[in-house]
């Protein structure tokens, strides 16, 4: 695969990284970027080339693009890594952070496949890899908007799947379970206020919105088995949807299969809402 280039989103920690690291190893030129170029700069001792791109940014987007246009022959695999996850319940989250986590864990990837999408065209090749989430596929107290922006991600992919299969370009959904990231860390900032917050109609039950917002990170599968999965399947797979970490089998299981109403009891339970 030498000369394939391969640009990702989101690579200052986690999946982002190691999957620069992993594609760096497969002898890929890899374009990893970050909000902060200072997060990623030691990536580059590795002879990956970095650069900075806020991925709600249009204007950022397309210099970024630009310039690895004017650089190699094409973009090979975009892989859409960044995002972030907004906790806690929806009648107490601010307008402000519901459009935040839409804008940058849907629009910001419409807005970078459509970037990269007309050179992929006019080749008549490419991969777009988009990183949704088990919870995209089972909605779960506490998470209704993250759950939401990754439901997203997925319908979207399943509609650039079938109009660019005429263009020989590859949509690849990933759903990963738990995987092993500073994403808990992010998620809990969310929520850290609730314990203070006596105002809010859920504060008897905060430790279980601050359980949700670390639940990821619950015996999770390392970054580095997941990159090694994922980047199997994007070489040499034909799957169109991809579950790598732990409970990415599990958990759709049961949003299939059992009764919507067993499964709100279920989790009412774990979540404590039955204390209220």
């Amino acid at each position: 695969m030498k000369n394939k280039v391969v640009l990702i989103t989101g690579c200052s920690t986690g999946i982002g990284r190691a999957l620069s690291l992993r594609f760096q190893k497969s002898n890929f030129t890899v374009y990893a970027t970050s909000r902060n170029s200072k997060d990623i700069k030691d990536l580059e001792d590795c002879g990956i080339k970095t650069d900075q791109l806020d991925v709600n940014d249009g204007d950022d987007i397309d210099r970024v693009v630009n310039t690895i246009l004017s650089q190699e022959e094409g973009i090979d695999v975009l892989i859409n890594n960044a995002g972030f996850a907004v906790m806690g319940p929806m009648a107490e989250i601010s307008t402000d952070n519901i459009r935040m986590q839409l804008e940058t864990n849907v629009i910001s990837i419409a807005s970078m496949c459509k970037a990269v999408i007309p050179g992929m065209i006019e080749r008549k090749e490419g991969t777009i890899v988009n990183i949704g989430s088990i919870s995209g596929l089972l909605t779960t107290p506490f998470s209704g908007i993250y759950c939401a922006s990754k439901a997203a991600v997925h319908a979207m992919s399943d509609a650039m799947r079938m109009e660019l299969a005429p263009f020989n370009i590859r949509v690849l959904t990933v759903q990963p379970g738990a995987i092993k990231s500073s994403f808990g860390n992010t998620a809990s900032k969310s929520v850290a206020g609730y314990g203070n917050n006596s105002d809010s109609y859920y504060s008897p039950i905060t430790e279980a919105i601050q359980q949700r917002a670390v639940s990821s990170q619950e015996n999770p599968t390392s970054v580095e088995e997941f990159s090694e999965k994922l980047i199997a399947e994007i070489l040499f797979g034909t799957k169109e949807i991809v579950r790598i970490g732990r409970m990415s089998k599990y958990l759709p299981f049961i949003a299939k299969w059992l009764p919507r109403g067993l499964i709100d009891k279920m989790l009412s339970a774990k979540f404590s809402l039955s204390k209220l």
